[in-house]
Parts: C-alpha cells; structure tokens; sequence
C-alpha cells in the first residue's frame, strides 16, 4: 500500500528517463504484450501516425525510442497508436474569480497501478510539468503559458483508432498556449478511448471536454468532470467508482480558487478505498496565473513551480488510511472474465512484479495465474496493469 513519488527535471530525454524506462518497461513490456500488443499496428503505422497527427512529437519519440533500444515493440508502445485498453478514475474541476484561477484534480487508482513520476522537462523548447503515465504521456500538468489540464477516463470500454490519451495531454501541454488552441487540437486528433478533460489558462478560461473513441469532442457547460459521460451511453462501473456521486457533488459546488482544493481532500472526492484497487493517490492543484502546482499525497505535500523546480522524493504509506475491504472470494476465481465490480477489484491485485519478472524470462503464464490465491504474493508493479478487467481487442 505504498507508492514512491519522484520529482524528476530533466530538459532533454536522457539518462534519467532512460533509467526509468529500465525500471518500468519489464512490467509495461508483460502488461502490453498480455494485452494483444503485438498484434497492434506495425512500426511504420504508428509513426506515420504521429506524423500526420502530432508532428511536434516526432523528433521526440525518435529520441525516446533510441533511449529504450530502439526496438519495434518499444517504438510501438511509445507511441501509444491505439494502445490496449485501460482506465482510472478521476475527479477534476476549475475555477476562476478575481485573477485567480486553479485547476485541481484526484487521481484515484491502485498505489500499485501508478508511476509516481513528476516530470519537468523541455523537450519541444518549452517548459512543462506534469505527472507522467505510460513513460513519456501526462496524466494532467502546466506549461509555462500558464495553460493546465486534467484528464479523467470515460467510463466506457469502447475503443477505436486513436492515440492514447496521456500523449494528446502532453502534445496539447507542449504546443497550445491558451484553452481555445488545445480545444481546436483536440477536434483533430483522435482518441482511442472515452475520456474527459478539463482544462484552464491564465486568461481564466476554462472548459470541460468529452473525447469519443475514434475522434470528436464534446465541450461541456461546466468545468467538471468524473468517470462518465453525457449521452445514451451507459458508464461502466458507475456504482462501484460512484461517478454519478461525485459528478453531482462537483456541480453543486460554489467554491473559489483558493477554497476549490479544501473540497477535493474530503469525501465524496476523496476517495479511501485502495485495497480494493480504487483510492485518492494524490491531489493536484495547479495555478495558472503562478505556473505553479500544489501536490498532496497522503499526509505530504509538495509545492513546485516551472521556474523553481526541486528534485525530490516522497514514500507514501496509503495502508492506515485504506477501508477494510476484504477480496471477494469471485473476484479471485473470475480474473479477467468476470463483467462485475469484482473484476476491477482483483485486476488491482494481480502479481504484476512476478509477471513482469516471468516474462523477461521466458516464462510467464496467464494472468489468472498471478491473481491472490494462485501461490503468489499480490506485492505489485507500477506502470503495469492498466487494462482493468475487460477483455482486449484493437482498434478497428
């Protein structure tokens, strides 16, 4: 039940995201070849799509990819081009009143499903920071215009052709300025699956947008999101990550800038359900107007800003605030297969440290194999795991 959270800064891809690639990639590497990854589209189709799609980015997965070996399956999985699926959970809003403005966002998941990485870097020439998912992509961050966003999952496990949406982040962090620039990139590059963003600038405009797998967005009338979206369609695990719950509570909200982040450390946002794969890791507050971020993980609390970045590292114990919540006894026998709320809880609990050491080996097995009560110890690896409970299949 713990996580180990780093500050990193490093302009330019280089030793230090190499040695976390060595770190991470193994656990990445079983997850995404368990997931049908090689099956996915080829070298040359994932990099034609960056080129068409995001050609800032280019010149830096070539660099990112060089650093992981250059390897097919390392250049494929950088790129994210319709990745397998995965999932989170999320709570996010802004607010702005009076030249105050601010961002804040829960991020809630397994301490064994997240990287614990915040990022600054420079990599297109300009200053951003944010933490990392899937090595190089963002979960939510800030540049240096001031513009901020978050994402939450969807709450539906369709997919289509379409890039992963910790990449869409990082190209929006790294080549719009203002809320009206990332909404226009955003009408244009495709997402693989359902998500939800909110973002916010200096200007104090704000906007909460829904992403359809395949391409197409939806801008909402308020600047809040949790795990489902508006339509006809039905959000997946609703009851159990209480989206609905939280969502309500978000719009009923009359909080300013300064008092929005109050509200996100208490329930219904905050959320303590981590043995049971569902808990607040942490809490970002970002400042448009100061370029800055205000990170709580448990009892700790980090503030960073663009121009006064300091390296760091912080060992969060989430177990004296996690609920008792016993496995199920079905969430251990269905693994995978199972079309409940219990499948999320045991895909929290796999062995994903001993799957990821069996397949550098040559010898992983299925992944029921390493779900509690199948001989091994549910002691985790982060940056694995993503996938959730459905079943995969690609883009089509």
């Amino acid at each position: 039940m713990t996580l180990t959270f780093d500050a990193v800064s490093e302009p330019r891809p280089g030793p230090k995201w190499a040695a976390r690639w060595r770190r991470s990639w193994p656990a990445y590497e079983a997850w995404f070849t368990a997931r049908g990854g090689d099956q996915g589209p080829s070298r040359a189709e994932c990099a034609a799509a960056l080129a068409r799609y995001m050609p800032e980015l280019v010149a830096v997965h070539r660099r990112l990819t060089m650093l992981a070996g250059g390897s097919d399956r390392a250049a494929r999985f950088l790129s994210t081009w319709c990745p397998p699926r995965y999932l989170g959970g999320c709570s996010i809003a802004a607010a702005a009143d009076g030249g105050e403005v601010r961002l804040v966002r829960n991020y809630d998941l397994s301490p064994e499903l997240n990287e614990g990485l915040l990022l600054r870097s420079e990599w297109t020439g300009r200053a951003v920071m944010g933490m990392v998912e899937f090595l190089w992509g963002l979960s939510d961050g800030i540049n240096d215009a001031g513009l901020a966003v978050a994402l939450a999952f969807g709450g539906r496990a369709e997919t289509a052709r379409g890039f992963g949406v910790t990449t869409i982040v990082r190209y929006v962090l790294e080549t719009c300025d203002t809320v009206d620039e990332a909404l226009a990139a955003l009408r244009r590059i495709p997402s693989h699956m359902a998500y939800n963003l909110v973002l916010a600038d200096a200007s104090g405009r704000m906007a909460s947008v829904e992403l359809s797998p395949g391409g197409g967005i939806r801008v909402m009338p308020q600047a809040i999101a949790t795990n489902h979206q508006s339509g006809a369609a039905r959000a997946d695990r609703s009851r159990f990550t209480r989206t609905f719950e939280r969502h309500a509570h978000l719009k009923a909200l009359r909080a300013g800038p300064r008092t929005l982040r109050r509200h996100f450390r208490e329930p219904p946002l905050l959320q303590d359900r981590y043995r049971e794969g569902f808990g607040t890791l942490f809490t970002a507050e970002f400042d448009t107007k100061a370029r800055s971020l205000g990170l709580t993980m448990g009892a700790a609390h980090w503030d960073q800003a663009l121009d006064r970045f300091v390296e760091r590292r912080q060992v969060v114990d989430y177990g004296a605030a996690a609920s008792p919540a016993p496995l199920p006894e079905r969430a251990a026998r269905c693994g995978t297969r199972c079309d409940d709320d219990a499948a999320w809880v045991a895909w929290a609990r796999i062995d994903w440290s001993s799957l990821a050491r069996d397949y550098a080996a040559g010898r992983g097995q299925p992944v029921e194999r390493y779900l509690p009560g199948a001989g091994r110890n549910p002691r985790g690896n982060r940056g694995a795991g993503r996938d959730g409970p459905w079943p995969h299949s690609w883009c089509s």
